[in-house]
């Protein structure tokens, strides 16, 4: 399930790229904070900022506890290792293939999150999939793709179907498998992966209930979608990002090293 490759094409992190690997490792280690980890399983991506369509991803075998802007690896869309100080790191080869087929497909999504959580590999098994029946639910209603399950994502012939499935949004359910959700930067990627996870808390919470569901009309459901779509523009999300990170910011000289 891993893929180790080597390559000299790059020496040195120019700032920009520090500072997106601070980022990065930042955001590992809020979805340790909250426990949406899978030992060492699961990836997140983040698009650099540059016109080399490199992205950084984790070194396989790290918690994502213990990531550090150091551990994240630079490949390429073919999933090469591009930075020749750490030529012996490990890259999860399904974190390649579903990373590099929406980066690749997608240039206004530069942060990919995927999670293997109990209430989302939960839901991703329910045939109704996500339900309306949450506030959290509704940020997602009609703004939700899903992928039907083909095995663990080592084939990259699976990256065309990821990419159609996925079409114009920025989460989608992996059947049988977890979560996937996306932004623009690693905040809106935050807020999305946060979101989508307690939703499906709080279905499986109400489904365990055994009692009739209240589900909202229609109309409120697409109302409330497009509310959460101003959260952008109002700075909320940036806001959430910034709380967030006050969780962690005891560690921040560890996770920037």
């Amino acid at each position: 399930m891993d893929s180790t490759v080597t390559s000299t094409s790059v020496t040195v992190a120019p700032e920009s790229e520090w500072t997106a690997r601070c980022e990065l490792a930042a955001l590992y280690r809020l979805i340790a904070h909250f426990r949406m980890t899978d030992l060492i399983d699961t990836h997140i991506s983040l698009r650099l900022d540059d016109a080399s369509g490199h992205f950084l991803i984790n070194r396989y075998g790290v918690l994502f506890e213990h990531m550090k802007a150091s551990d994240l690896v630079r490949i390429d869309g073919e999933g090469q290792v591009v930075d020749s100080r750490f030529p012996d790191h490990r890259v999860n080869r399904a974190g390649f293939v579903i990373h590099s087929a929406i980066h690749a497909a997608r240039p206004d999504l530069h942060c990919v999150i995927h999670t293997h959580t109990a209430a989302g590999i939960a839901v991703s098994a329910q045939a109704d999939g996500l339900l309306p029946i949450s506030q959290h639910a509704l940020k997602f209603y009609n703004r939700l793709a899903y992928h039907q399950y083909e095995g663990i994502a080592l084939r990259v012939e699976e990256r065309e179907q990821l990419v159609q499935d996925l079409g114009p949004h920025s989460a989608m359910i992996l059947r049988n498998h977890g979560l996937l959700a996306a932004g623009g930067g690693v905040a809106e990627a935050f807020q999305n992966i946060y979101m989508l996870e307690r939703a499906c808390q709080a279905q499986v919470q109400a489904l365990a209930g055994g009692r009739e569901l209240i589900i909202p009309s229609p109309q409120t459901c697409e109302f409330t979608a497009q509310q959460f779509e101003g959260d952008d523009e109002s700075g909320l999300i940036d806001l959430a990002w910034e709380a967030a990170l006050t969780l962690i910011a005891h560690q921040r000289d560890d996770y920037c090293a």
